[in-house]
């Protein structure tokens, strides 16, 4: 188990930090789309609230080109809903069903997947697995936001790379195309969901650089199965 530092706080995290204007640079597309999902995730953009791009030119000071274009690589990922004549909305939470459904399904899917890529990884799978499991710990004390959305990118990441591995095609892009990291990690914005979770994909990890299929799905199956635990007072 990894030590809990002074950055590792149990409690619900603030939501409602300020937000500073984006800074021009070559990258300013992808601050933008960076700057938005971190409202998603973090709930400052409330599911189903209306999203008015003049309000976030005024509140990212960039013109309209780049938040149009983040909205819609949103769009595409789940996240957000363009509706005619409306305009854009943060896409509504997700019900209690299709949360029951998701993890069946990836109970189903997912822990199978990690058995065979337990025999299959080598160095390299094994390296990159590492390095995004890595990100996720990095501790940014000066916006738990930003490190909440990263968590959730990178754990899409790490769950995506796993399925890569263990070579069916047709089950990652059935998982990938739920993009259901997004929406269950915009559930709840506590440090809980982000904290638990990095001892149990030490966890998978450990079983991968043993090389040990049995193992490796029975990580797998806990990971799955408390975070769908911790998630579940959401509906409450």
């Amino acid at each position: 188990m990894r030590s809990t530092g002074s950055h590792r706080s149990h409690g619900k995290i603030g939501a409602d930090a300020a937000v500073g204007p984006i800074q021009r640079s070559s990258g300013l597309a992808e601050e933008v789309y960076d700057a938005i999902f971190s409202q998603l995730m973090a709930l400052r953009i409330a599911p189903g609230s209306r999203i008015t791009v003049d309000n976030l030119v005024r509140e990212l000071n960039v013109s309209q080109t780049p938040i149009r274009e983040a909205l819609g690589r949103l769009e595409g990922e789940g996240l957000v809903v363009k509706t005619h004549l409306v305009g854009y909305s943060a896409a509504p939470q997700i019900t209690r069903r299709r949360f029951d459904e998701l993890y069946e399904l990836r109970l189903l899917l997912e822990p199978d997947a990690t058995r065979r890529t337990a025999h299959r990884i080598d160095a390299d799978g094994l390296a990159a697995l590492r390095g995004t499991a890595g990100v996720m710990m990095q501790p940014d004390a000066a916006d738990e936001r930003a490190r909440y959305s990263t968590f959730a990118r990178q754990d899409a990441v790490f769950h995506d790379t796993i399925l890569a591995i263990a070579g069916n095609e047709l089950i990652r892009e059935t998982l990938a195309h739920q993009h259901t990291h997004f929406h269950i990690f915009r559930l709840m914005f506590h440090t809980r969901v982000t904290e638990e979770a990095l001892d149990e994909h030490d966890a998978i990890l450990a079983a991968f650089e043993n090389r040990d299929e049995q193992a490796a799905e029975q990580a797998m199956r806990r990971h799955i199965e408390r975070s769908r635990d911790r998630l579940l007072p959401a509906f409450d």
